[in-house]
C-alpha cells in the first residue's frame, strides 16, 4: 500500500512531493532528501488514523441510509419524506463537525526535520 506524497521543503526554498521511503533531489541546489528518515510507525500510524476518519463517515452514512431504505417496502414512498431531514442533518451538523476534526488533526500532524544526504 502506498501513502500520499510527503511535502519536502529544501533550505533553498524548493518544494517537492515525494512518496514515503523515496529520495528527492532539489532542482535548484541539487541536495538530495530521503523520506525514509521518517519513522515508519509514525507515518503509517497517521495513514491508519486518516483511513479511520474516512471510514467513520462511510459508516455514519450507512447508519442513516440503511434504515430508511429498509423501511421503504413497509411504509412505502412516504418514508422518503424523512430524506430531506436526514440530508439536512448530514450537511448542516455532521459533515462540518467531521471536516473540522480532520482539519484540526491535519494541522497538528508531526513535522519531521530531514537531513540532506
Amino acid at each position: 500500500m502506498r501513502g500520499p506524497p510527503i511535502t519536502v521543503r529544501c533550505d533553498c526554498g524548493g518544494i517537492g512531493y515525494v512518496p514515503y521511503s523515496q529520495s528527492w533531489a532539489c532542482p535548484t541546489c541539487r541536495r538530495t532528501w530521503n523520506t525514509s528518515q521518517i519513522p515508519a510507525e509514525e507515518y503509517w500510524g497517521i495513514m491508519r488514523e486518516m483511513r479511520r476518519l474516512r471510514l467513520s463517515v462511510i459508516a455514519m452514512a450507512l447508519v442513516l441510509v440503511v434504515p430508511i431504505a429498509a423501511l421503504v417496502p413497509l411504509a412505502g414512498l412516504r418514508i422518503l419524506v424523512l430524506l430531506p431531514l436526514v440530508m439536512s442533518f448530514w450537511f448542516m451538523f455532521y459533515m462540518p463537525r467531521w471536516r473540522r476534526r480532520v482539519r484540526e488533526r491535519s494541522r497538528n500532524l508531526s513535522k519531521w526535520e530531514l537531513r540532506p544526504e
